[in-house]
């Protein structure tokens, strides 16, 4: 069901592809703005409030991987990638910079809709979870999380993570102590099932044990279960 009023920003600098996604959009009953390219989007952002962004890369000026990062530095917003750019790198680049979900050009309007539908209620479910629950820190193997503030630290000290790194920590520390596949890892600290392969997860664990380290925190208590995922020390 459409979530009531809720409000859809698309950029794109293609007419045919606004025309298109706006019309079905308002079919399924939400409020939509069309913007064509990346200053626009920025500016009808800060001039009134959206449920979702749709943001295809390619744009004159400011470019999608540019308002993505600006956006997200401001707004957890859900941003869906529209993009002719279809490569696994692009669509790492685009997740790594905070874009929930990543769909390729040309695209059906069924799996369109369906994964805006679903992004709206993932958002709205986290909305309504946050709002009703405590304030939550994680701890395990000496490192502290929290959460709602968004801040992880070893001991005293500071570890800098970049917003997926912290989703993957956050995931290992929920479960503390269990080993999690890489697949598990990917649903719930990306949100998503599939669009990267499950080497992706190597690549961050890597990078995580790396800020672990800066931060004093022995890498190690990230570990690697052979054949099948990771688990971090409880």
């Amino acid at each position: 069901m459409t979530l009531p009023q809720a409000r859809i920003l698309v950029v794109d600098d293609e007419d045919s592809i606004l025309q298109f996604v706006s019309y079905n959009l308002k079919k399924e009953g939400y409020e939509v703005e069309c913007v064509h390219d990346g200053d626009e989007a920025l500016a009808a952002f800060e001039s009134q409030p959206f449920d979702l962004v749709i943001l295809d890369i390619m744009l004159p000026g400011t470019d999608g991987y540019e308002v993505c990062r600006r956006l997200r530095a401001r707004s957890a917003v859900p941003v869906l990638f529209l993009s002719a750019r279809d490569t696994e790198l692009d669509k790492v680049v685009g997740l790594e910079l905070g874009a929930d979900d990543y769909l390729a050009k040309p695209f059906g309007i069924r799996e369109l809709t369906a994964r805006v539908k679903a992004l709206l209620r993932r958002a709205a479910s986290s909305a309504a979870a946050q709002h009703a629950s405590e304030h939550t820190t994680l701890r395990a193997a000496g490192i502290t999380l929290d959460e709602d503030a968004h801040e992880a630290h070893f001991g005293e000290t500071p570890i800098d993570l970049t917003p997926r790194e912290f989703e993957l920590l956050a995931c290992l520390m929920r479960h503390a102590g269990k080993v999690l596949s890489r697949e598990h890892l990917l649903r719930e600290a990306w949100g998503w099932q599939y669009l990267v392969e499950t080497k992706t997860v190597d690549t961050h664990v890597k990078r995580l044990r790396d800020k672990l380290a800066q931060a004093g925190a022995d890498p190690s208590v990230v570990e690697t279960v052979r054949g099948y995922g990771y688990r971090i020390s409880s």
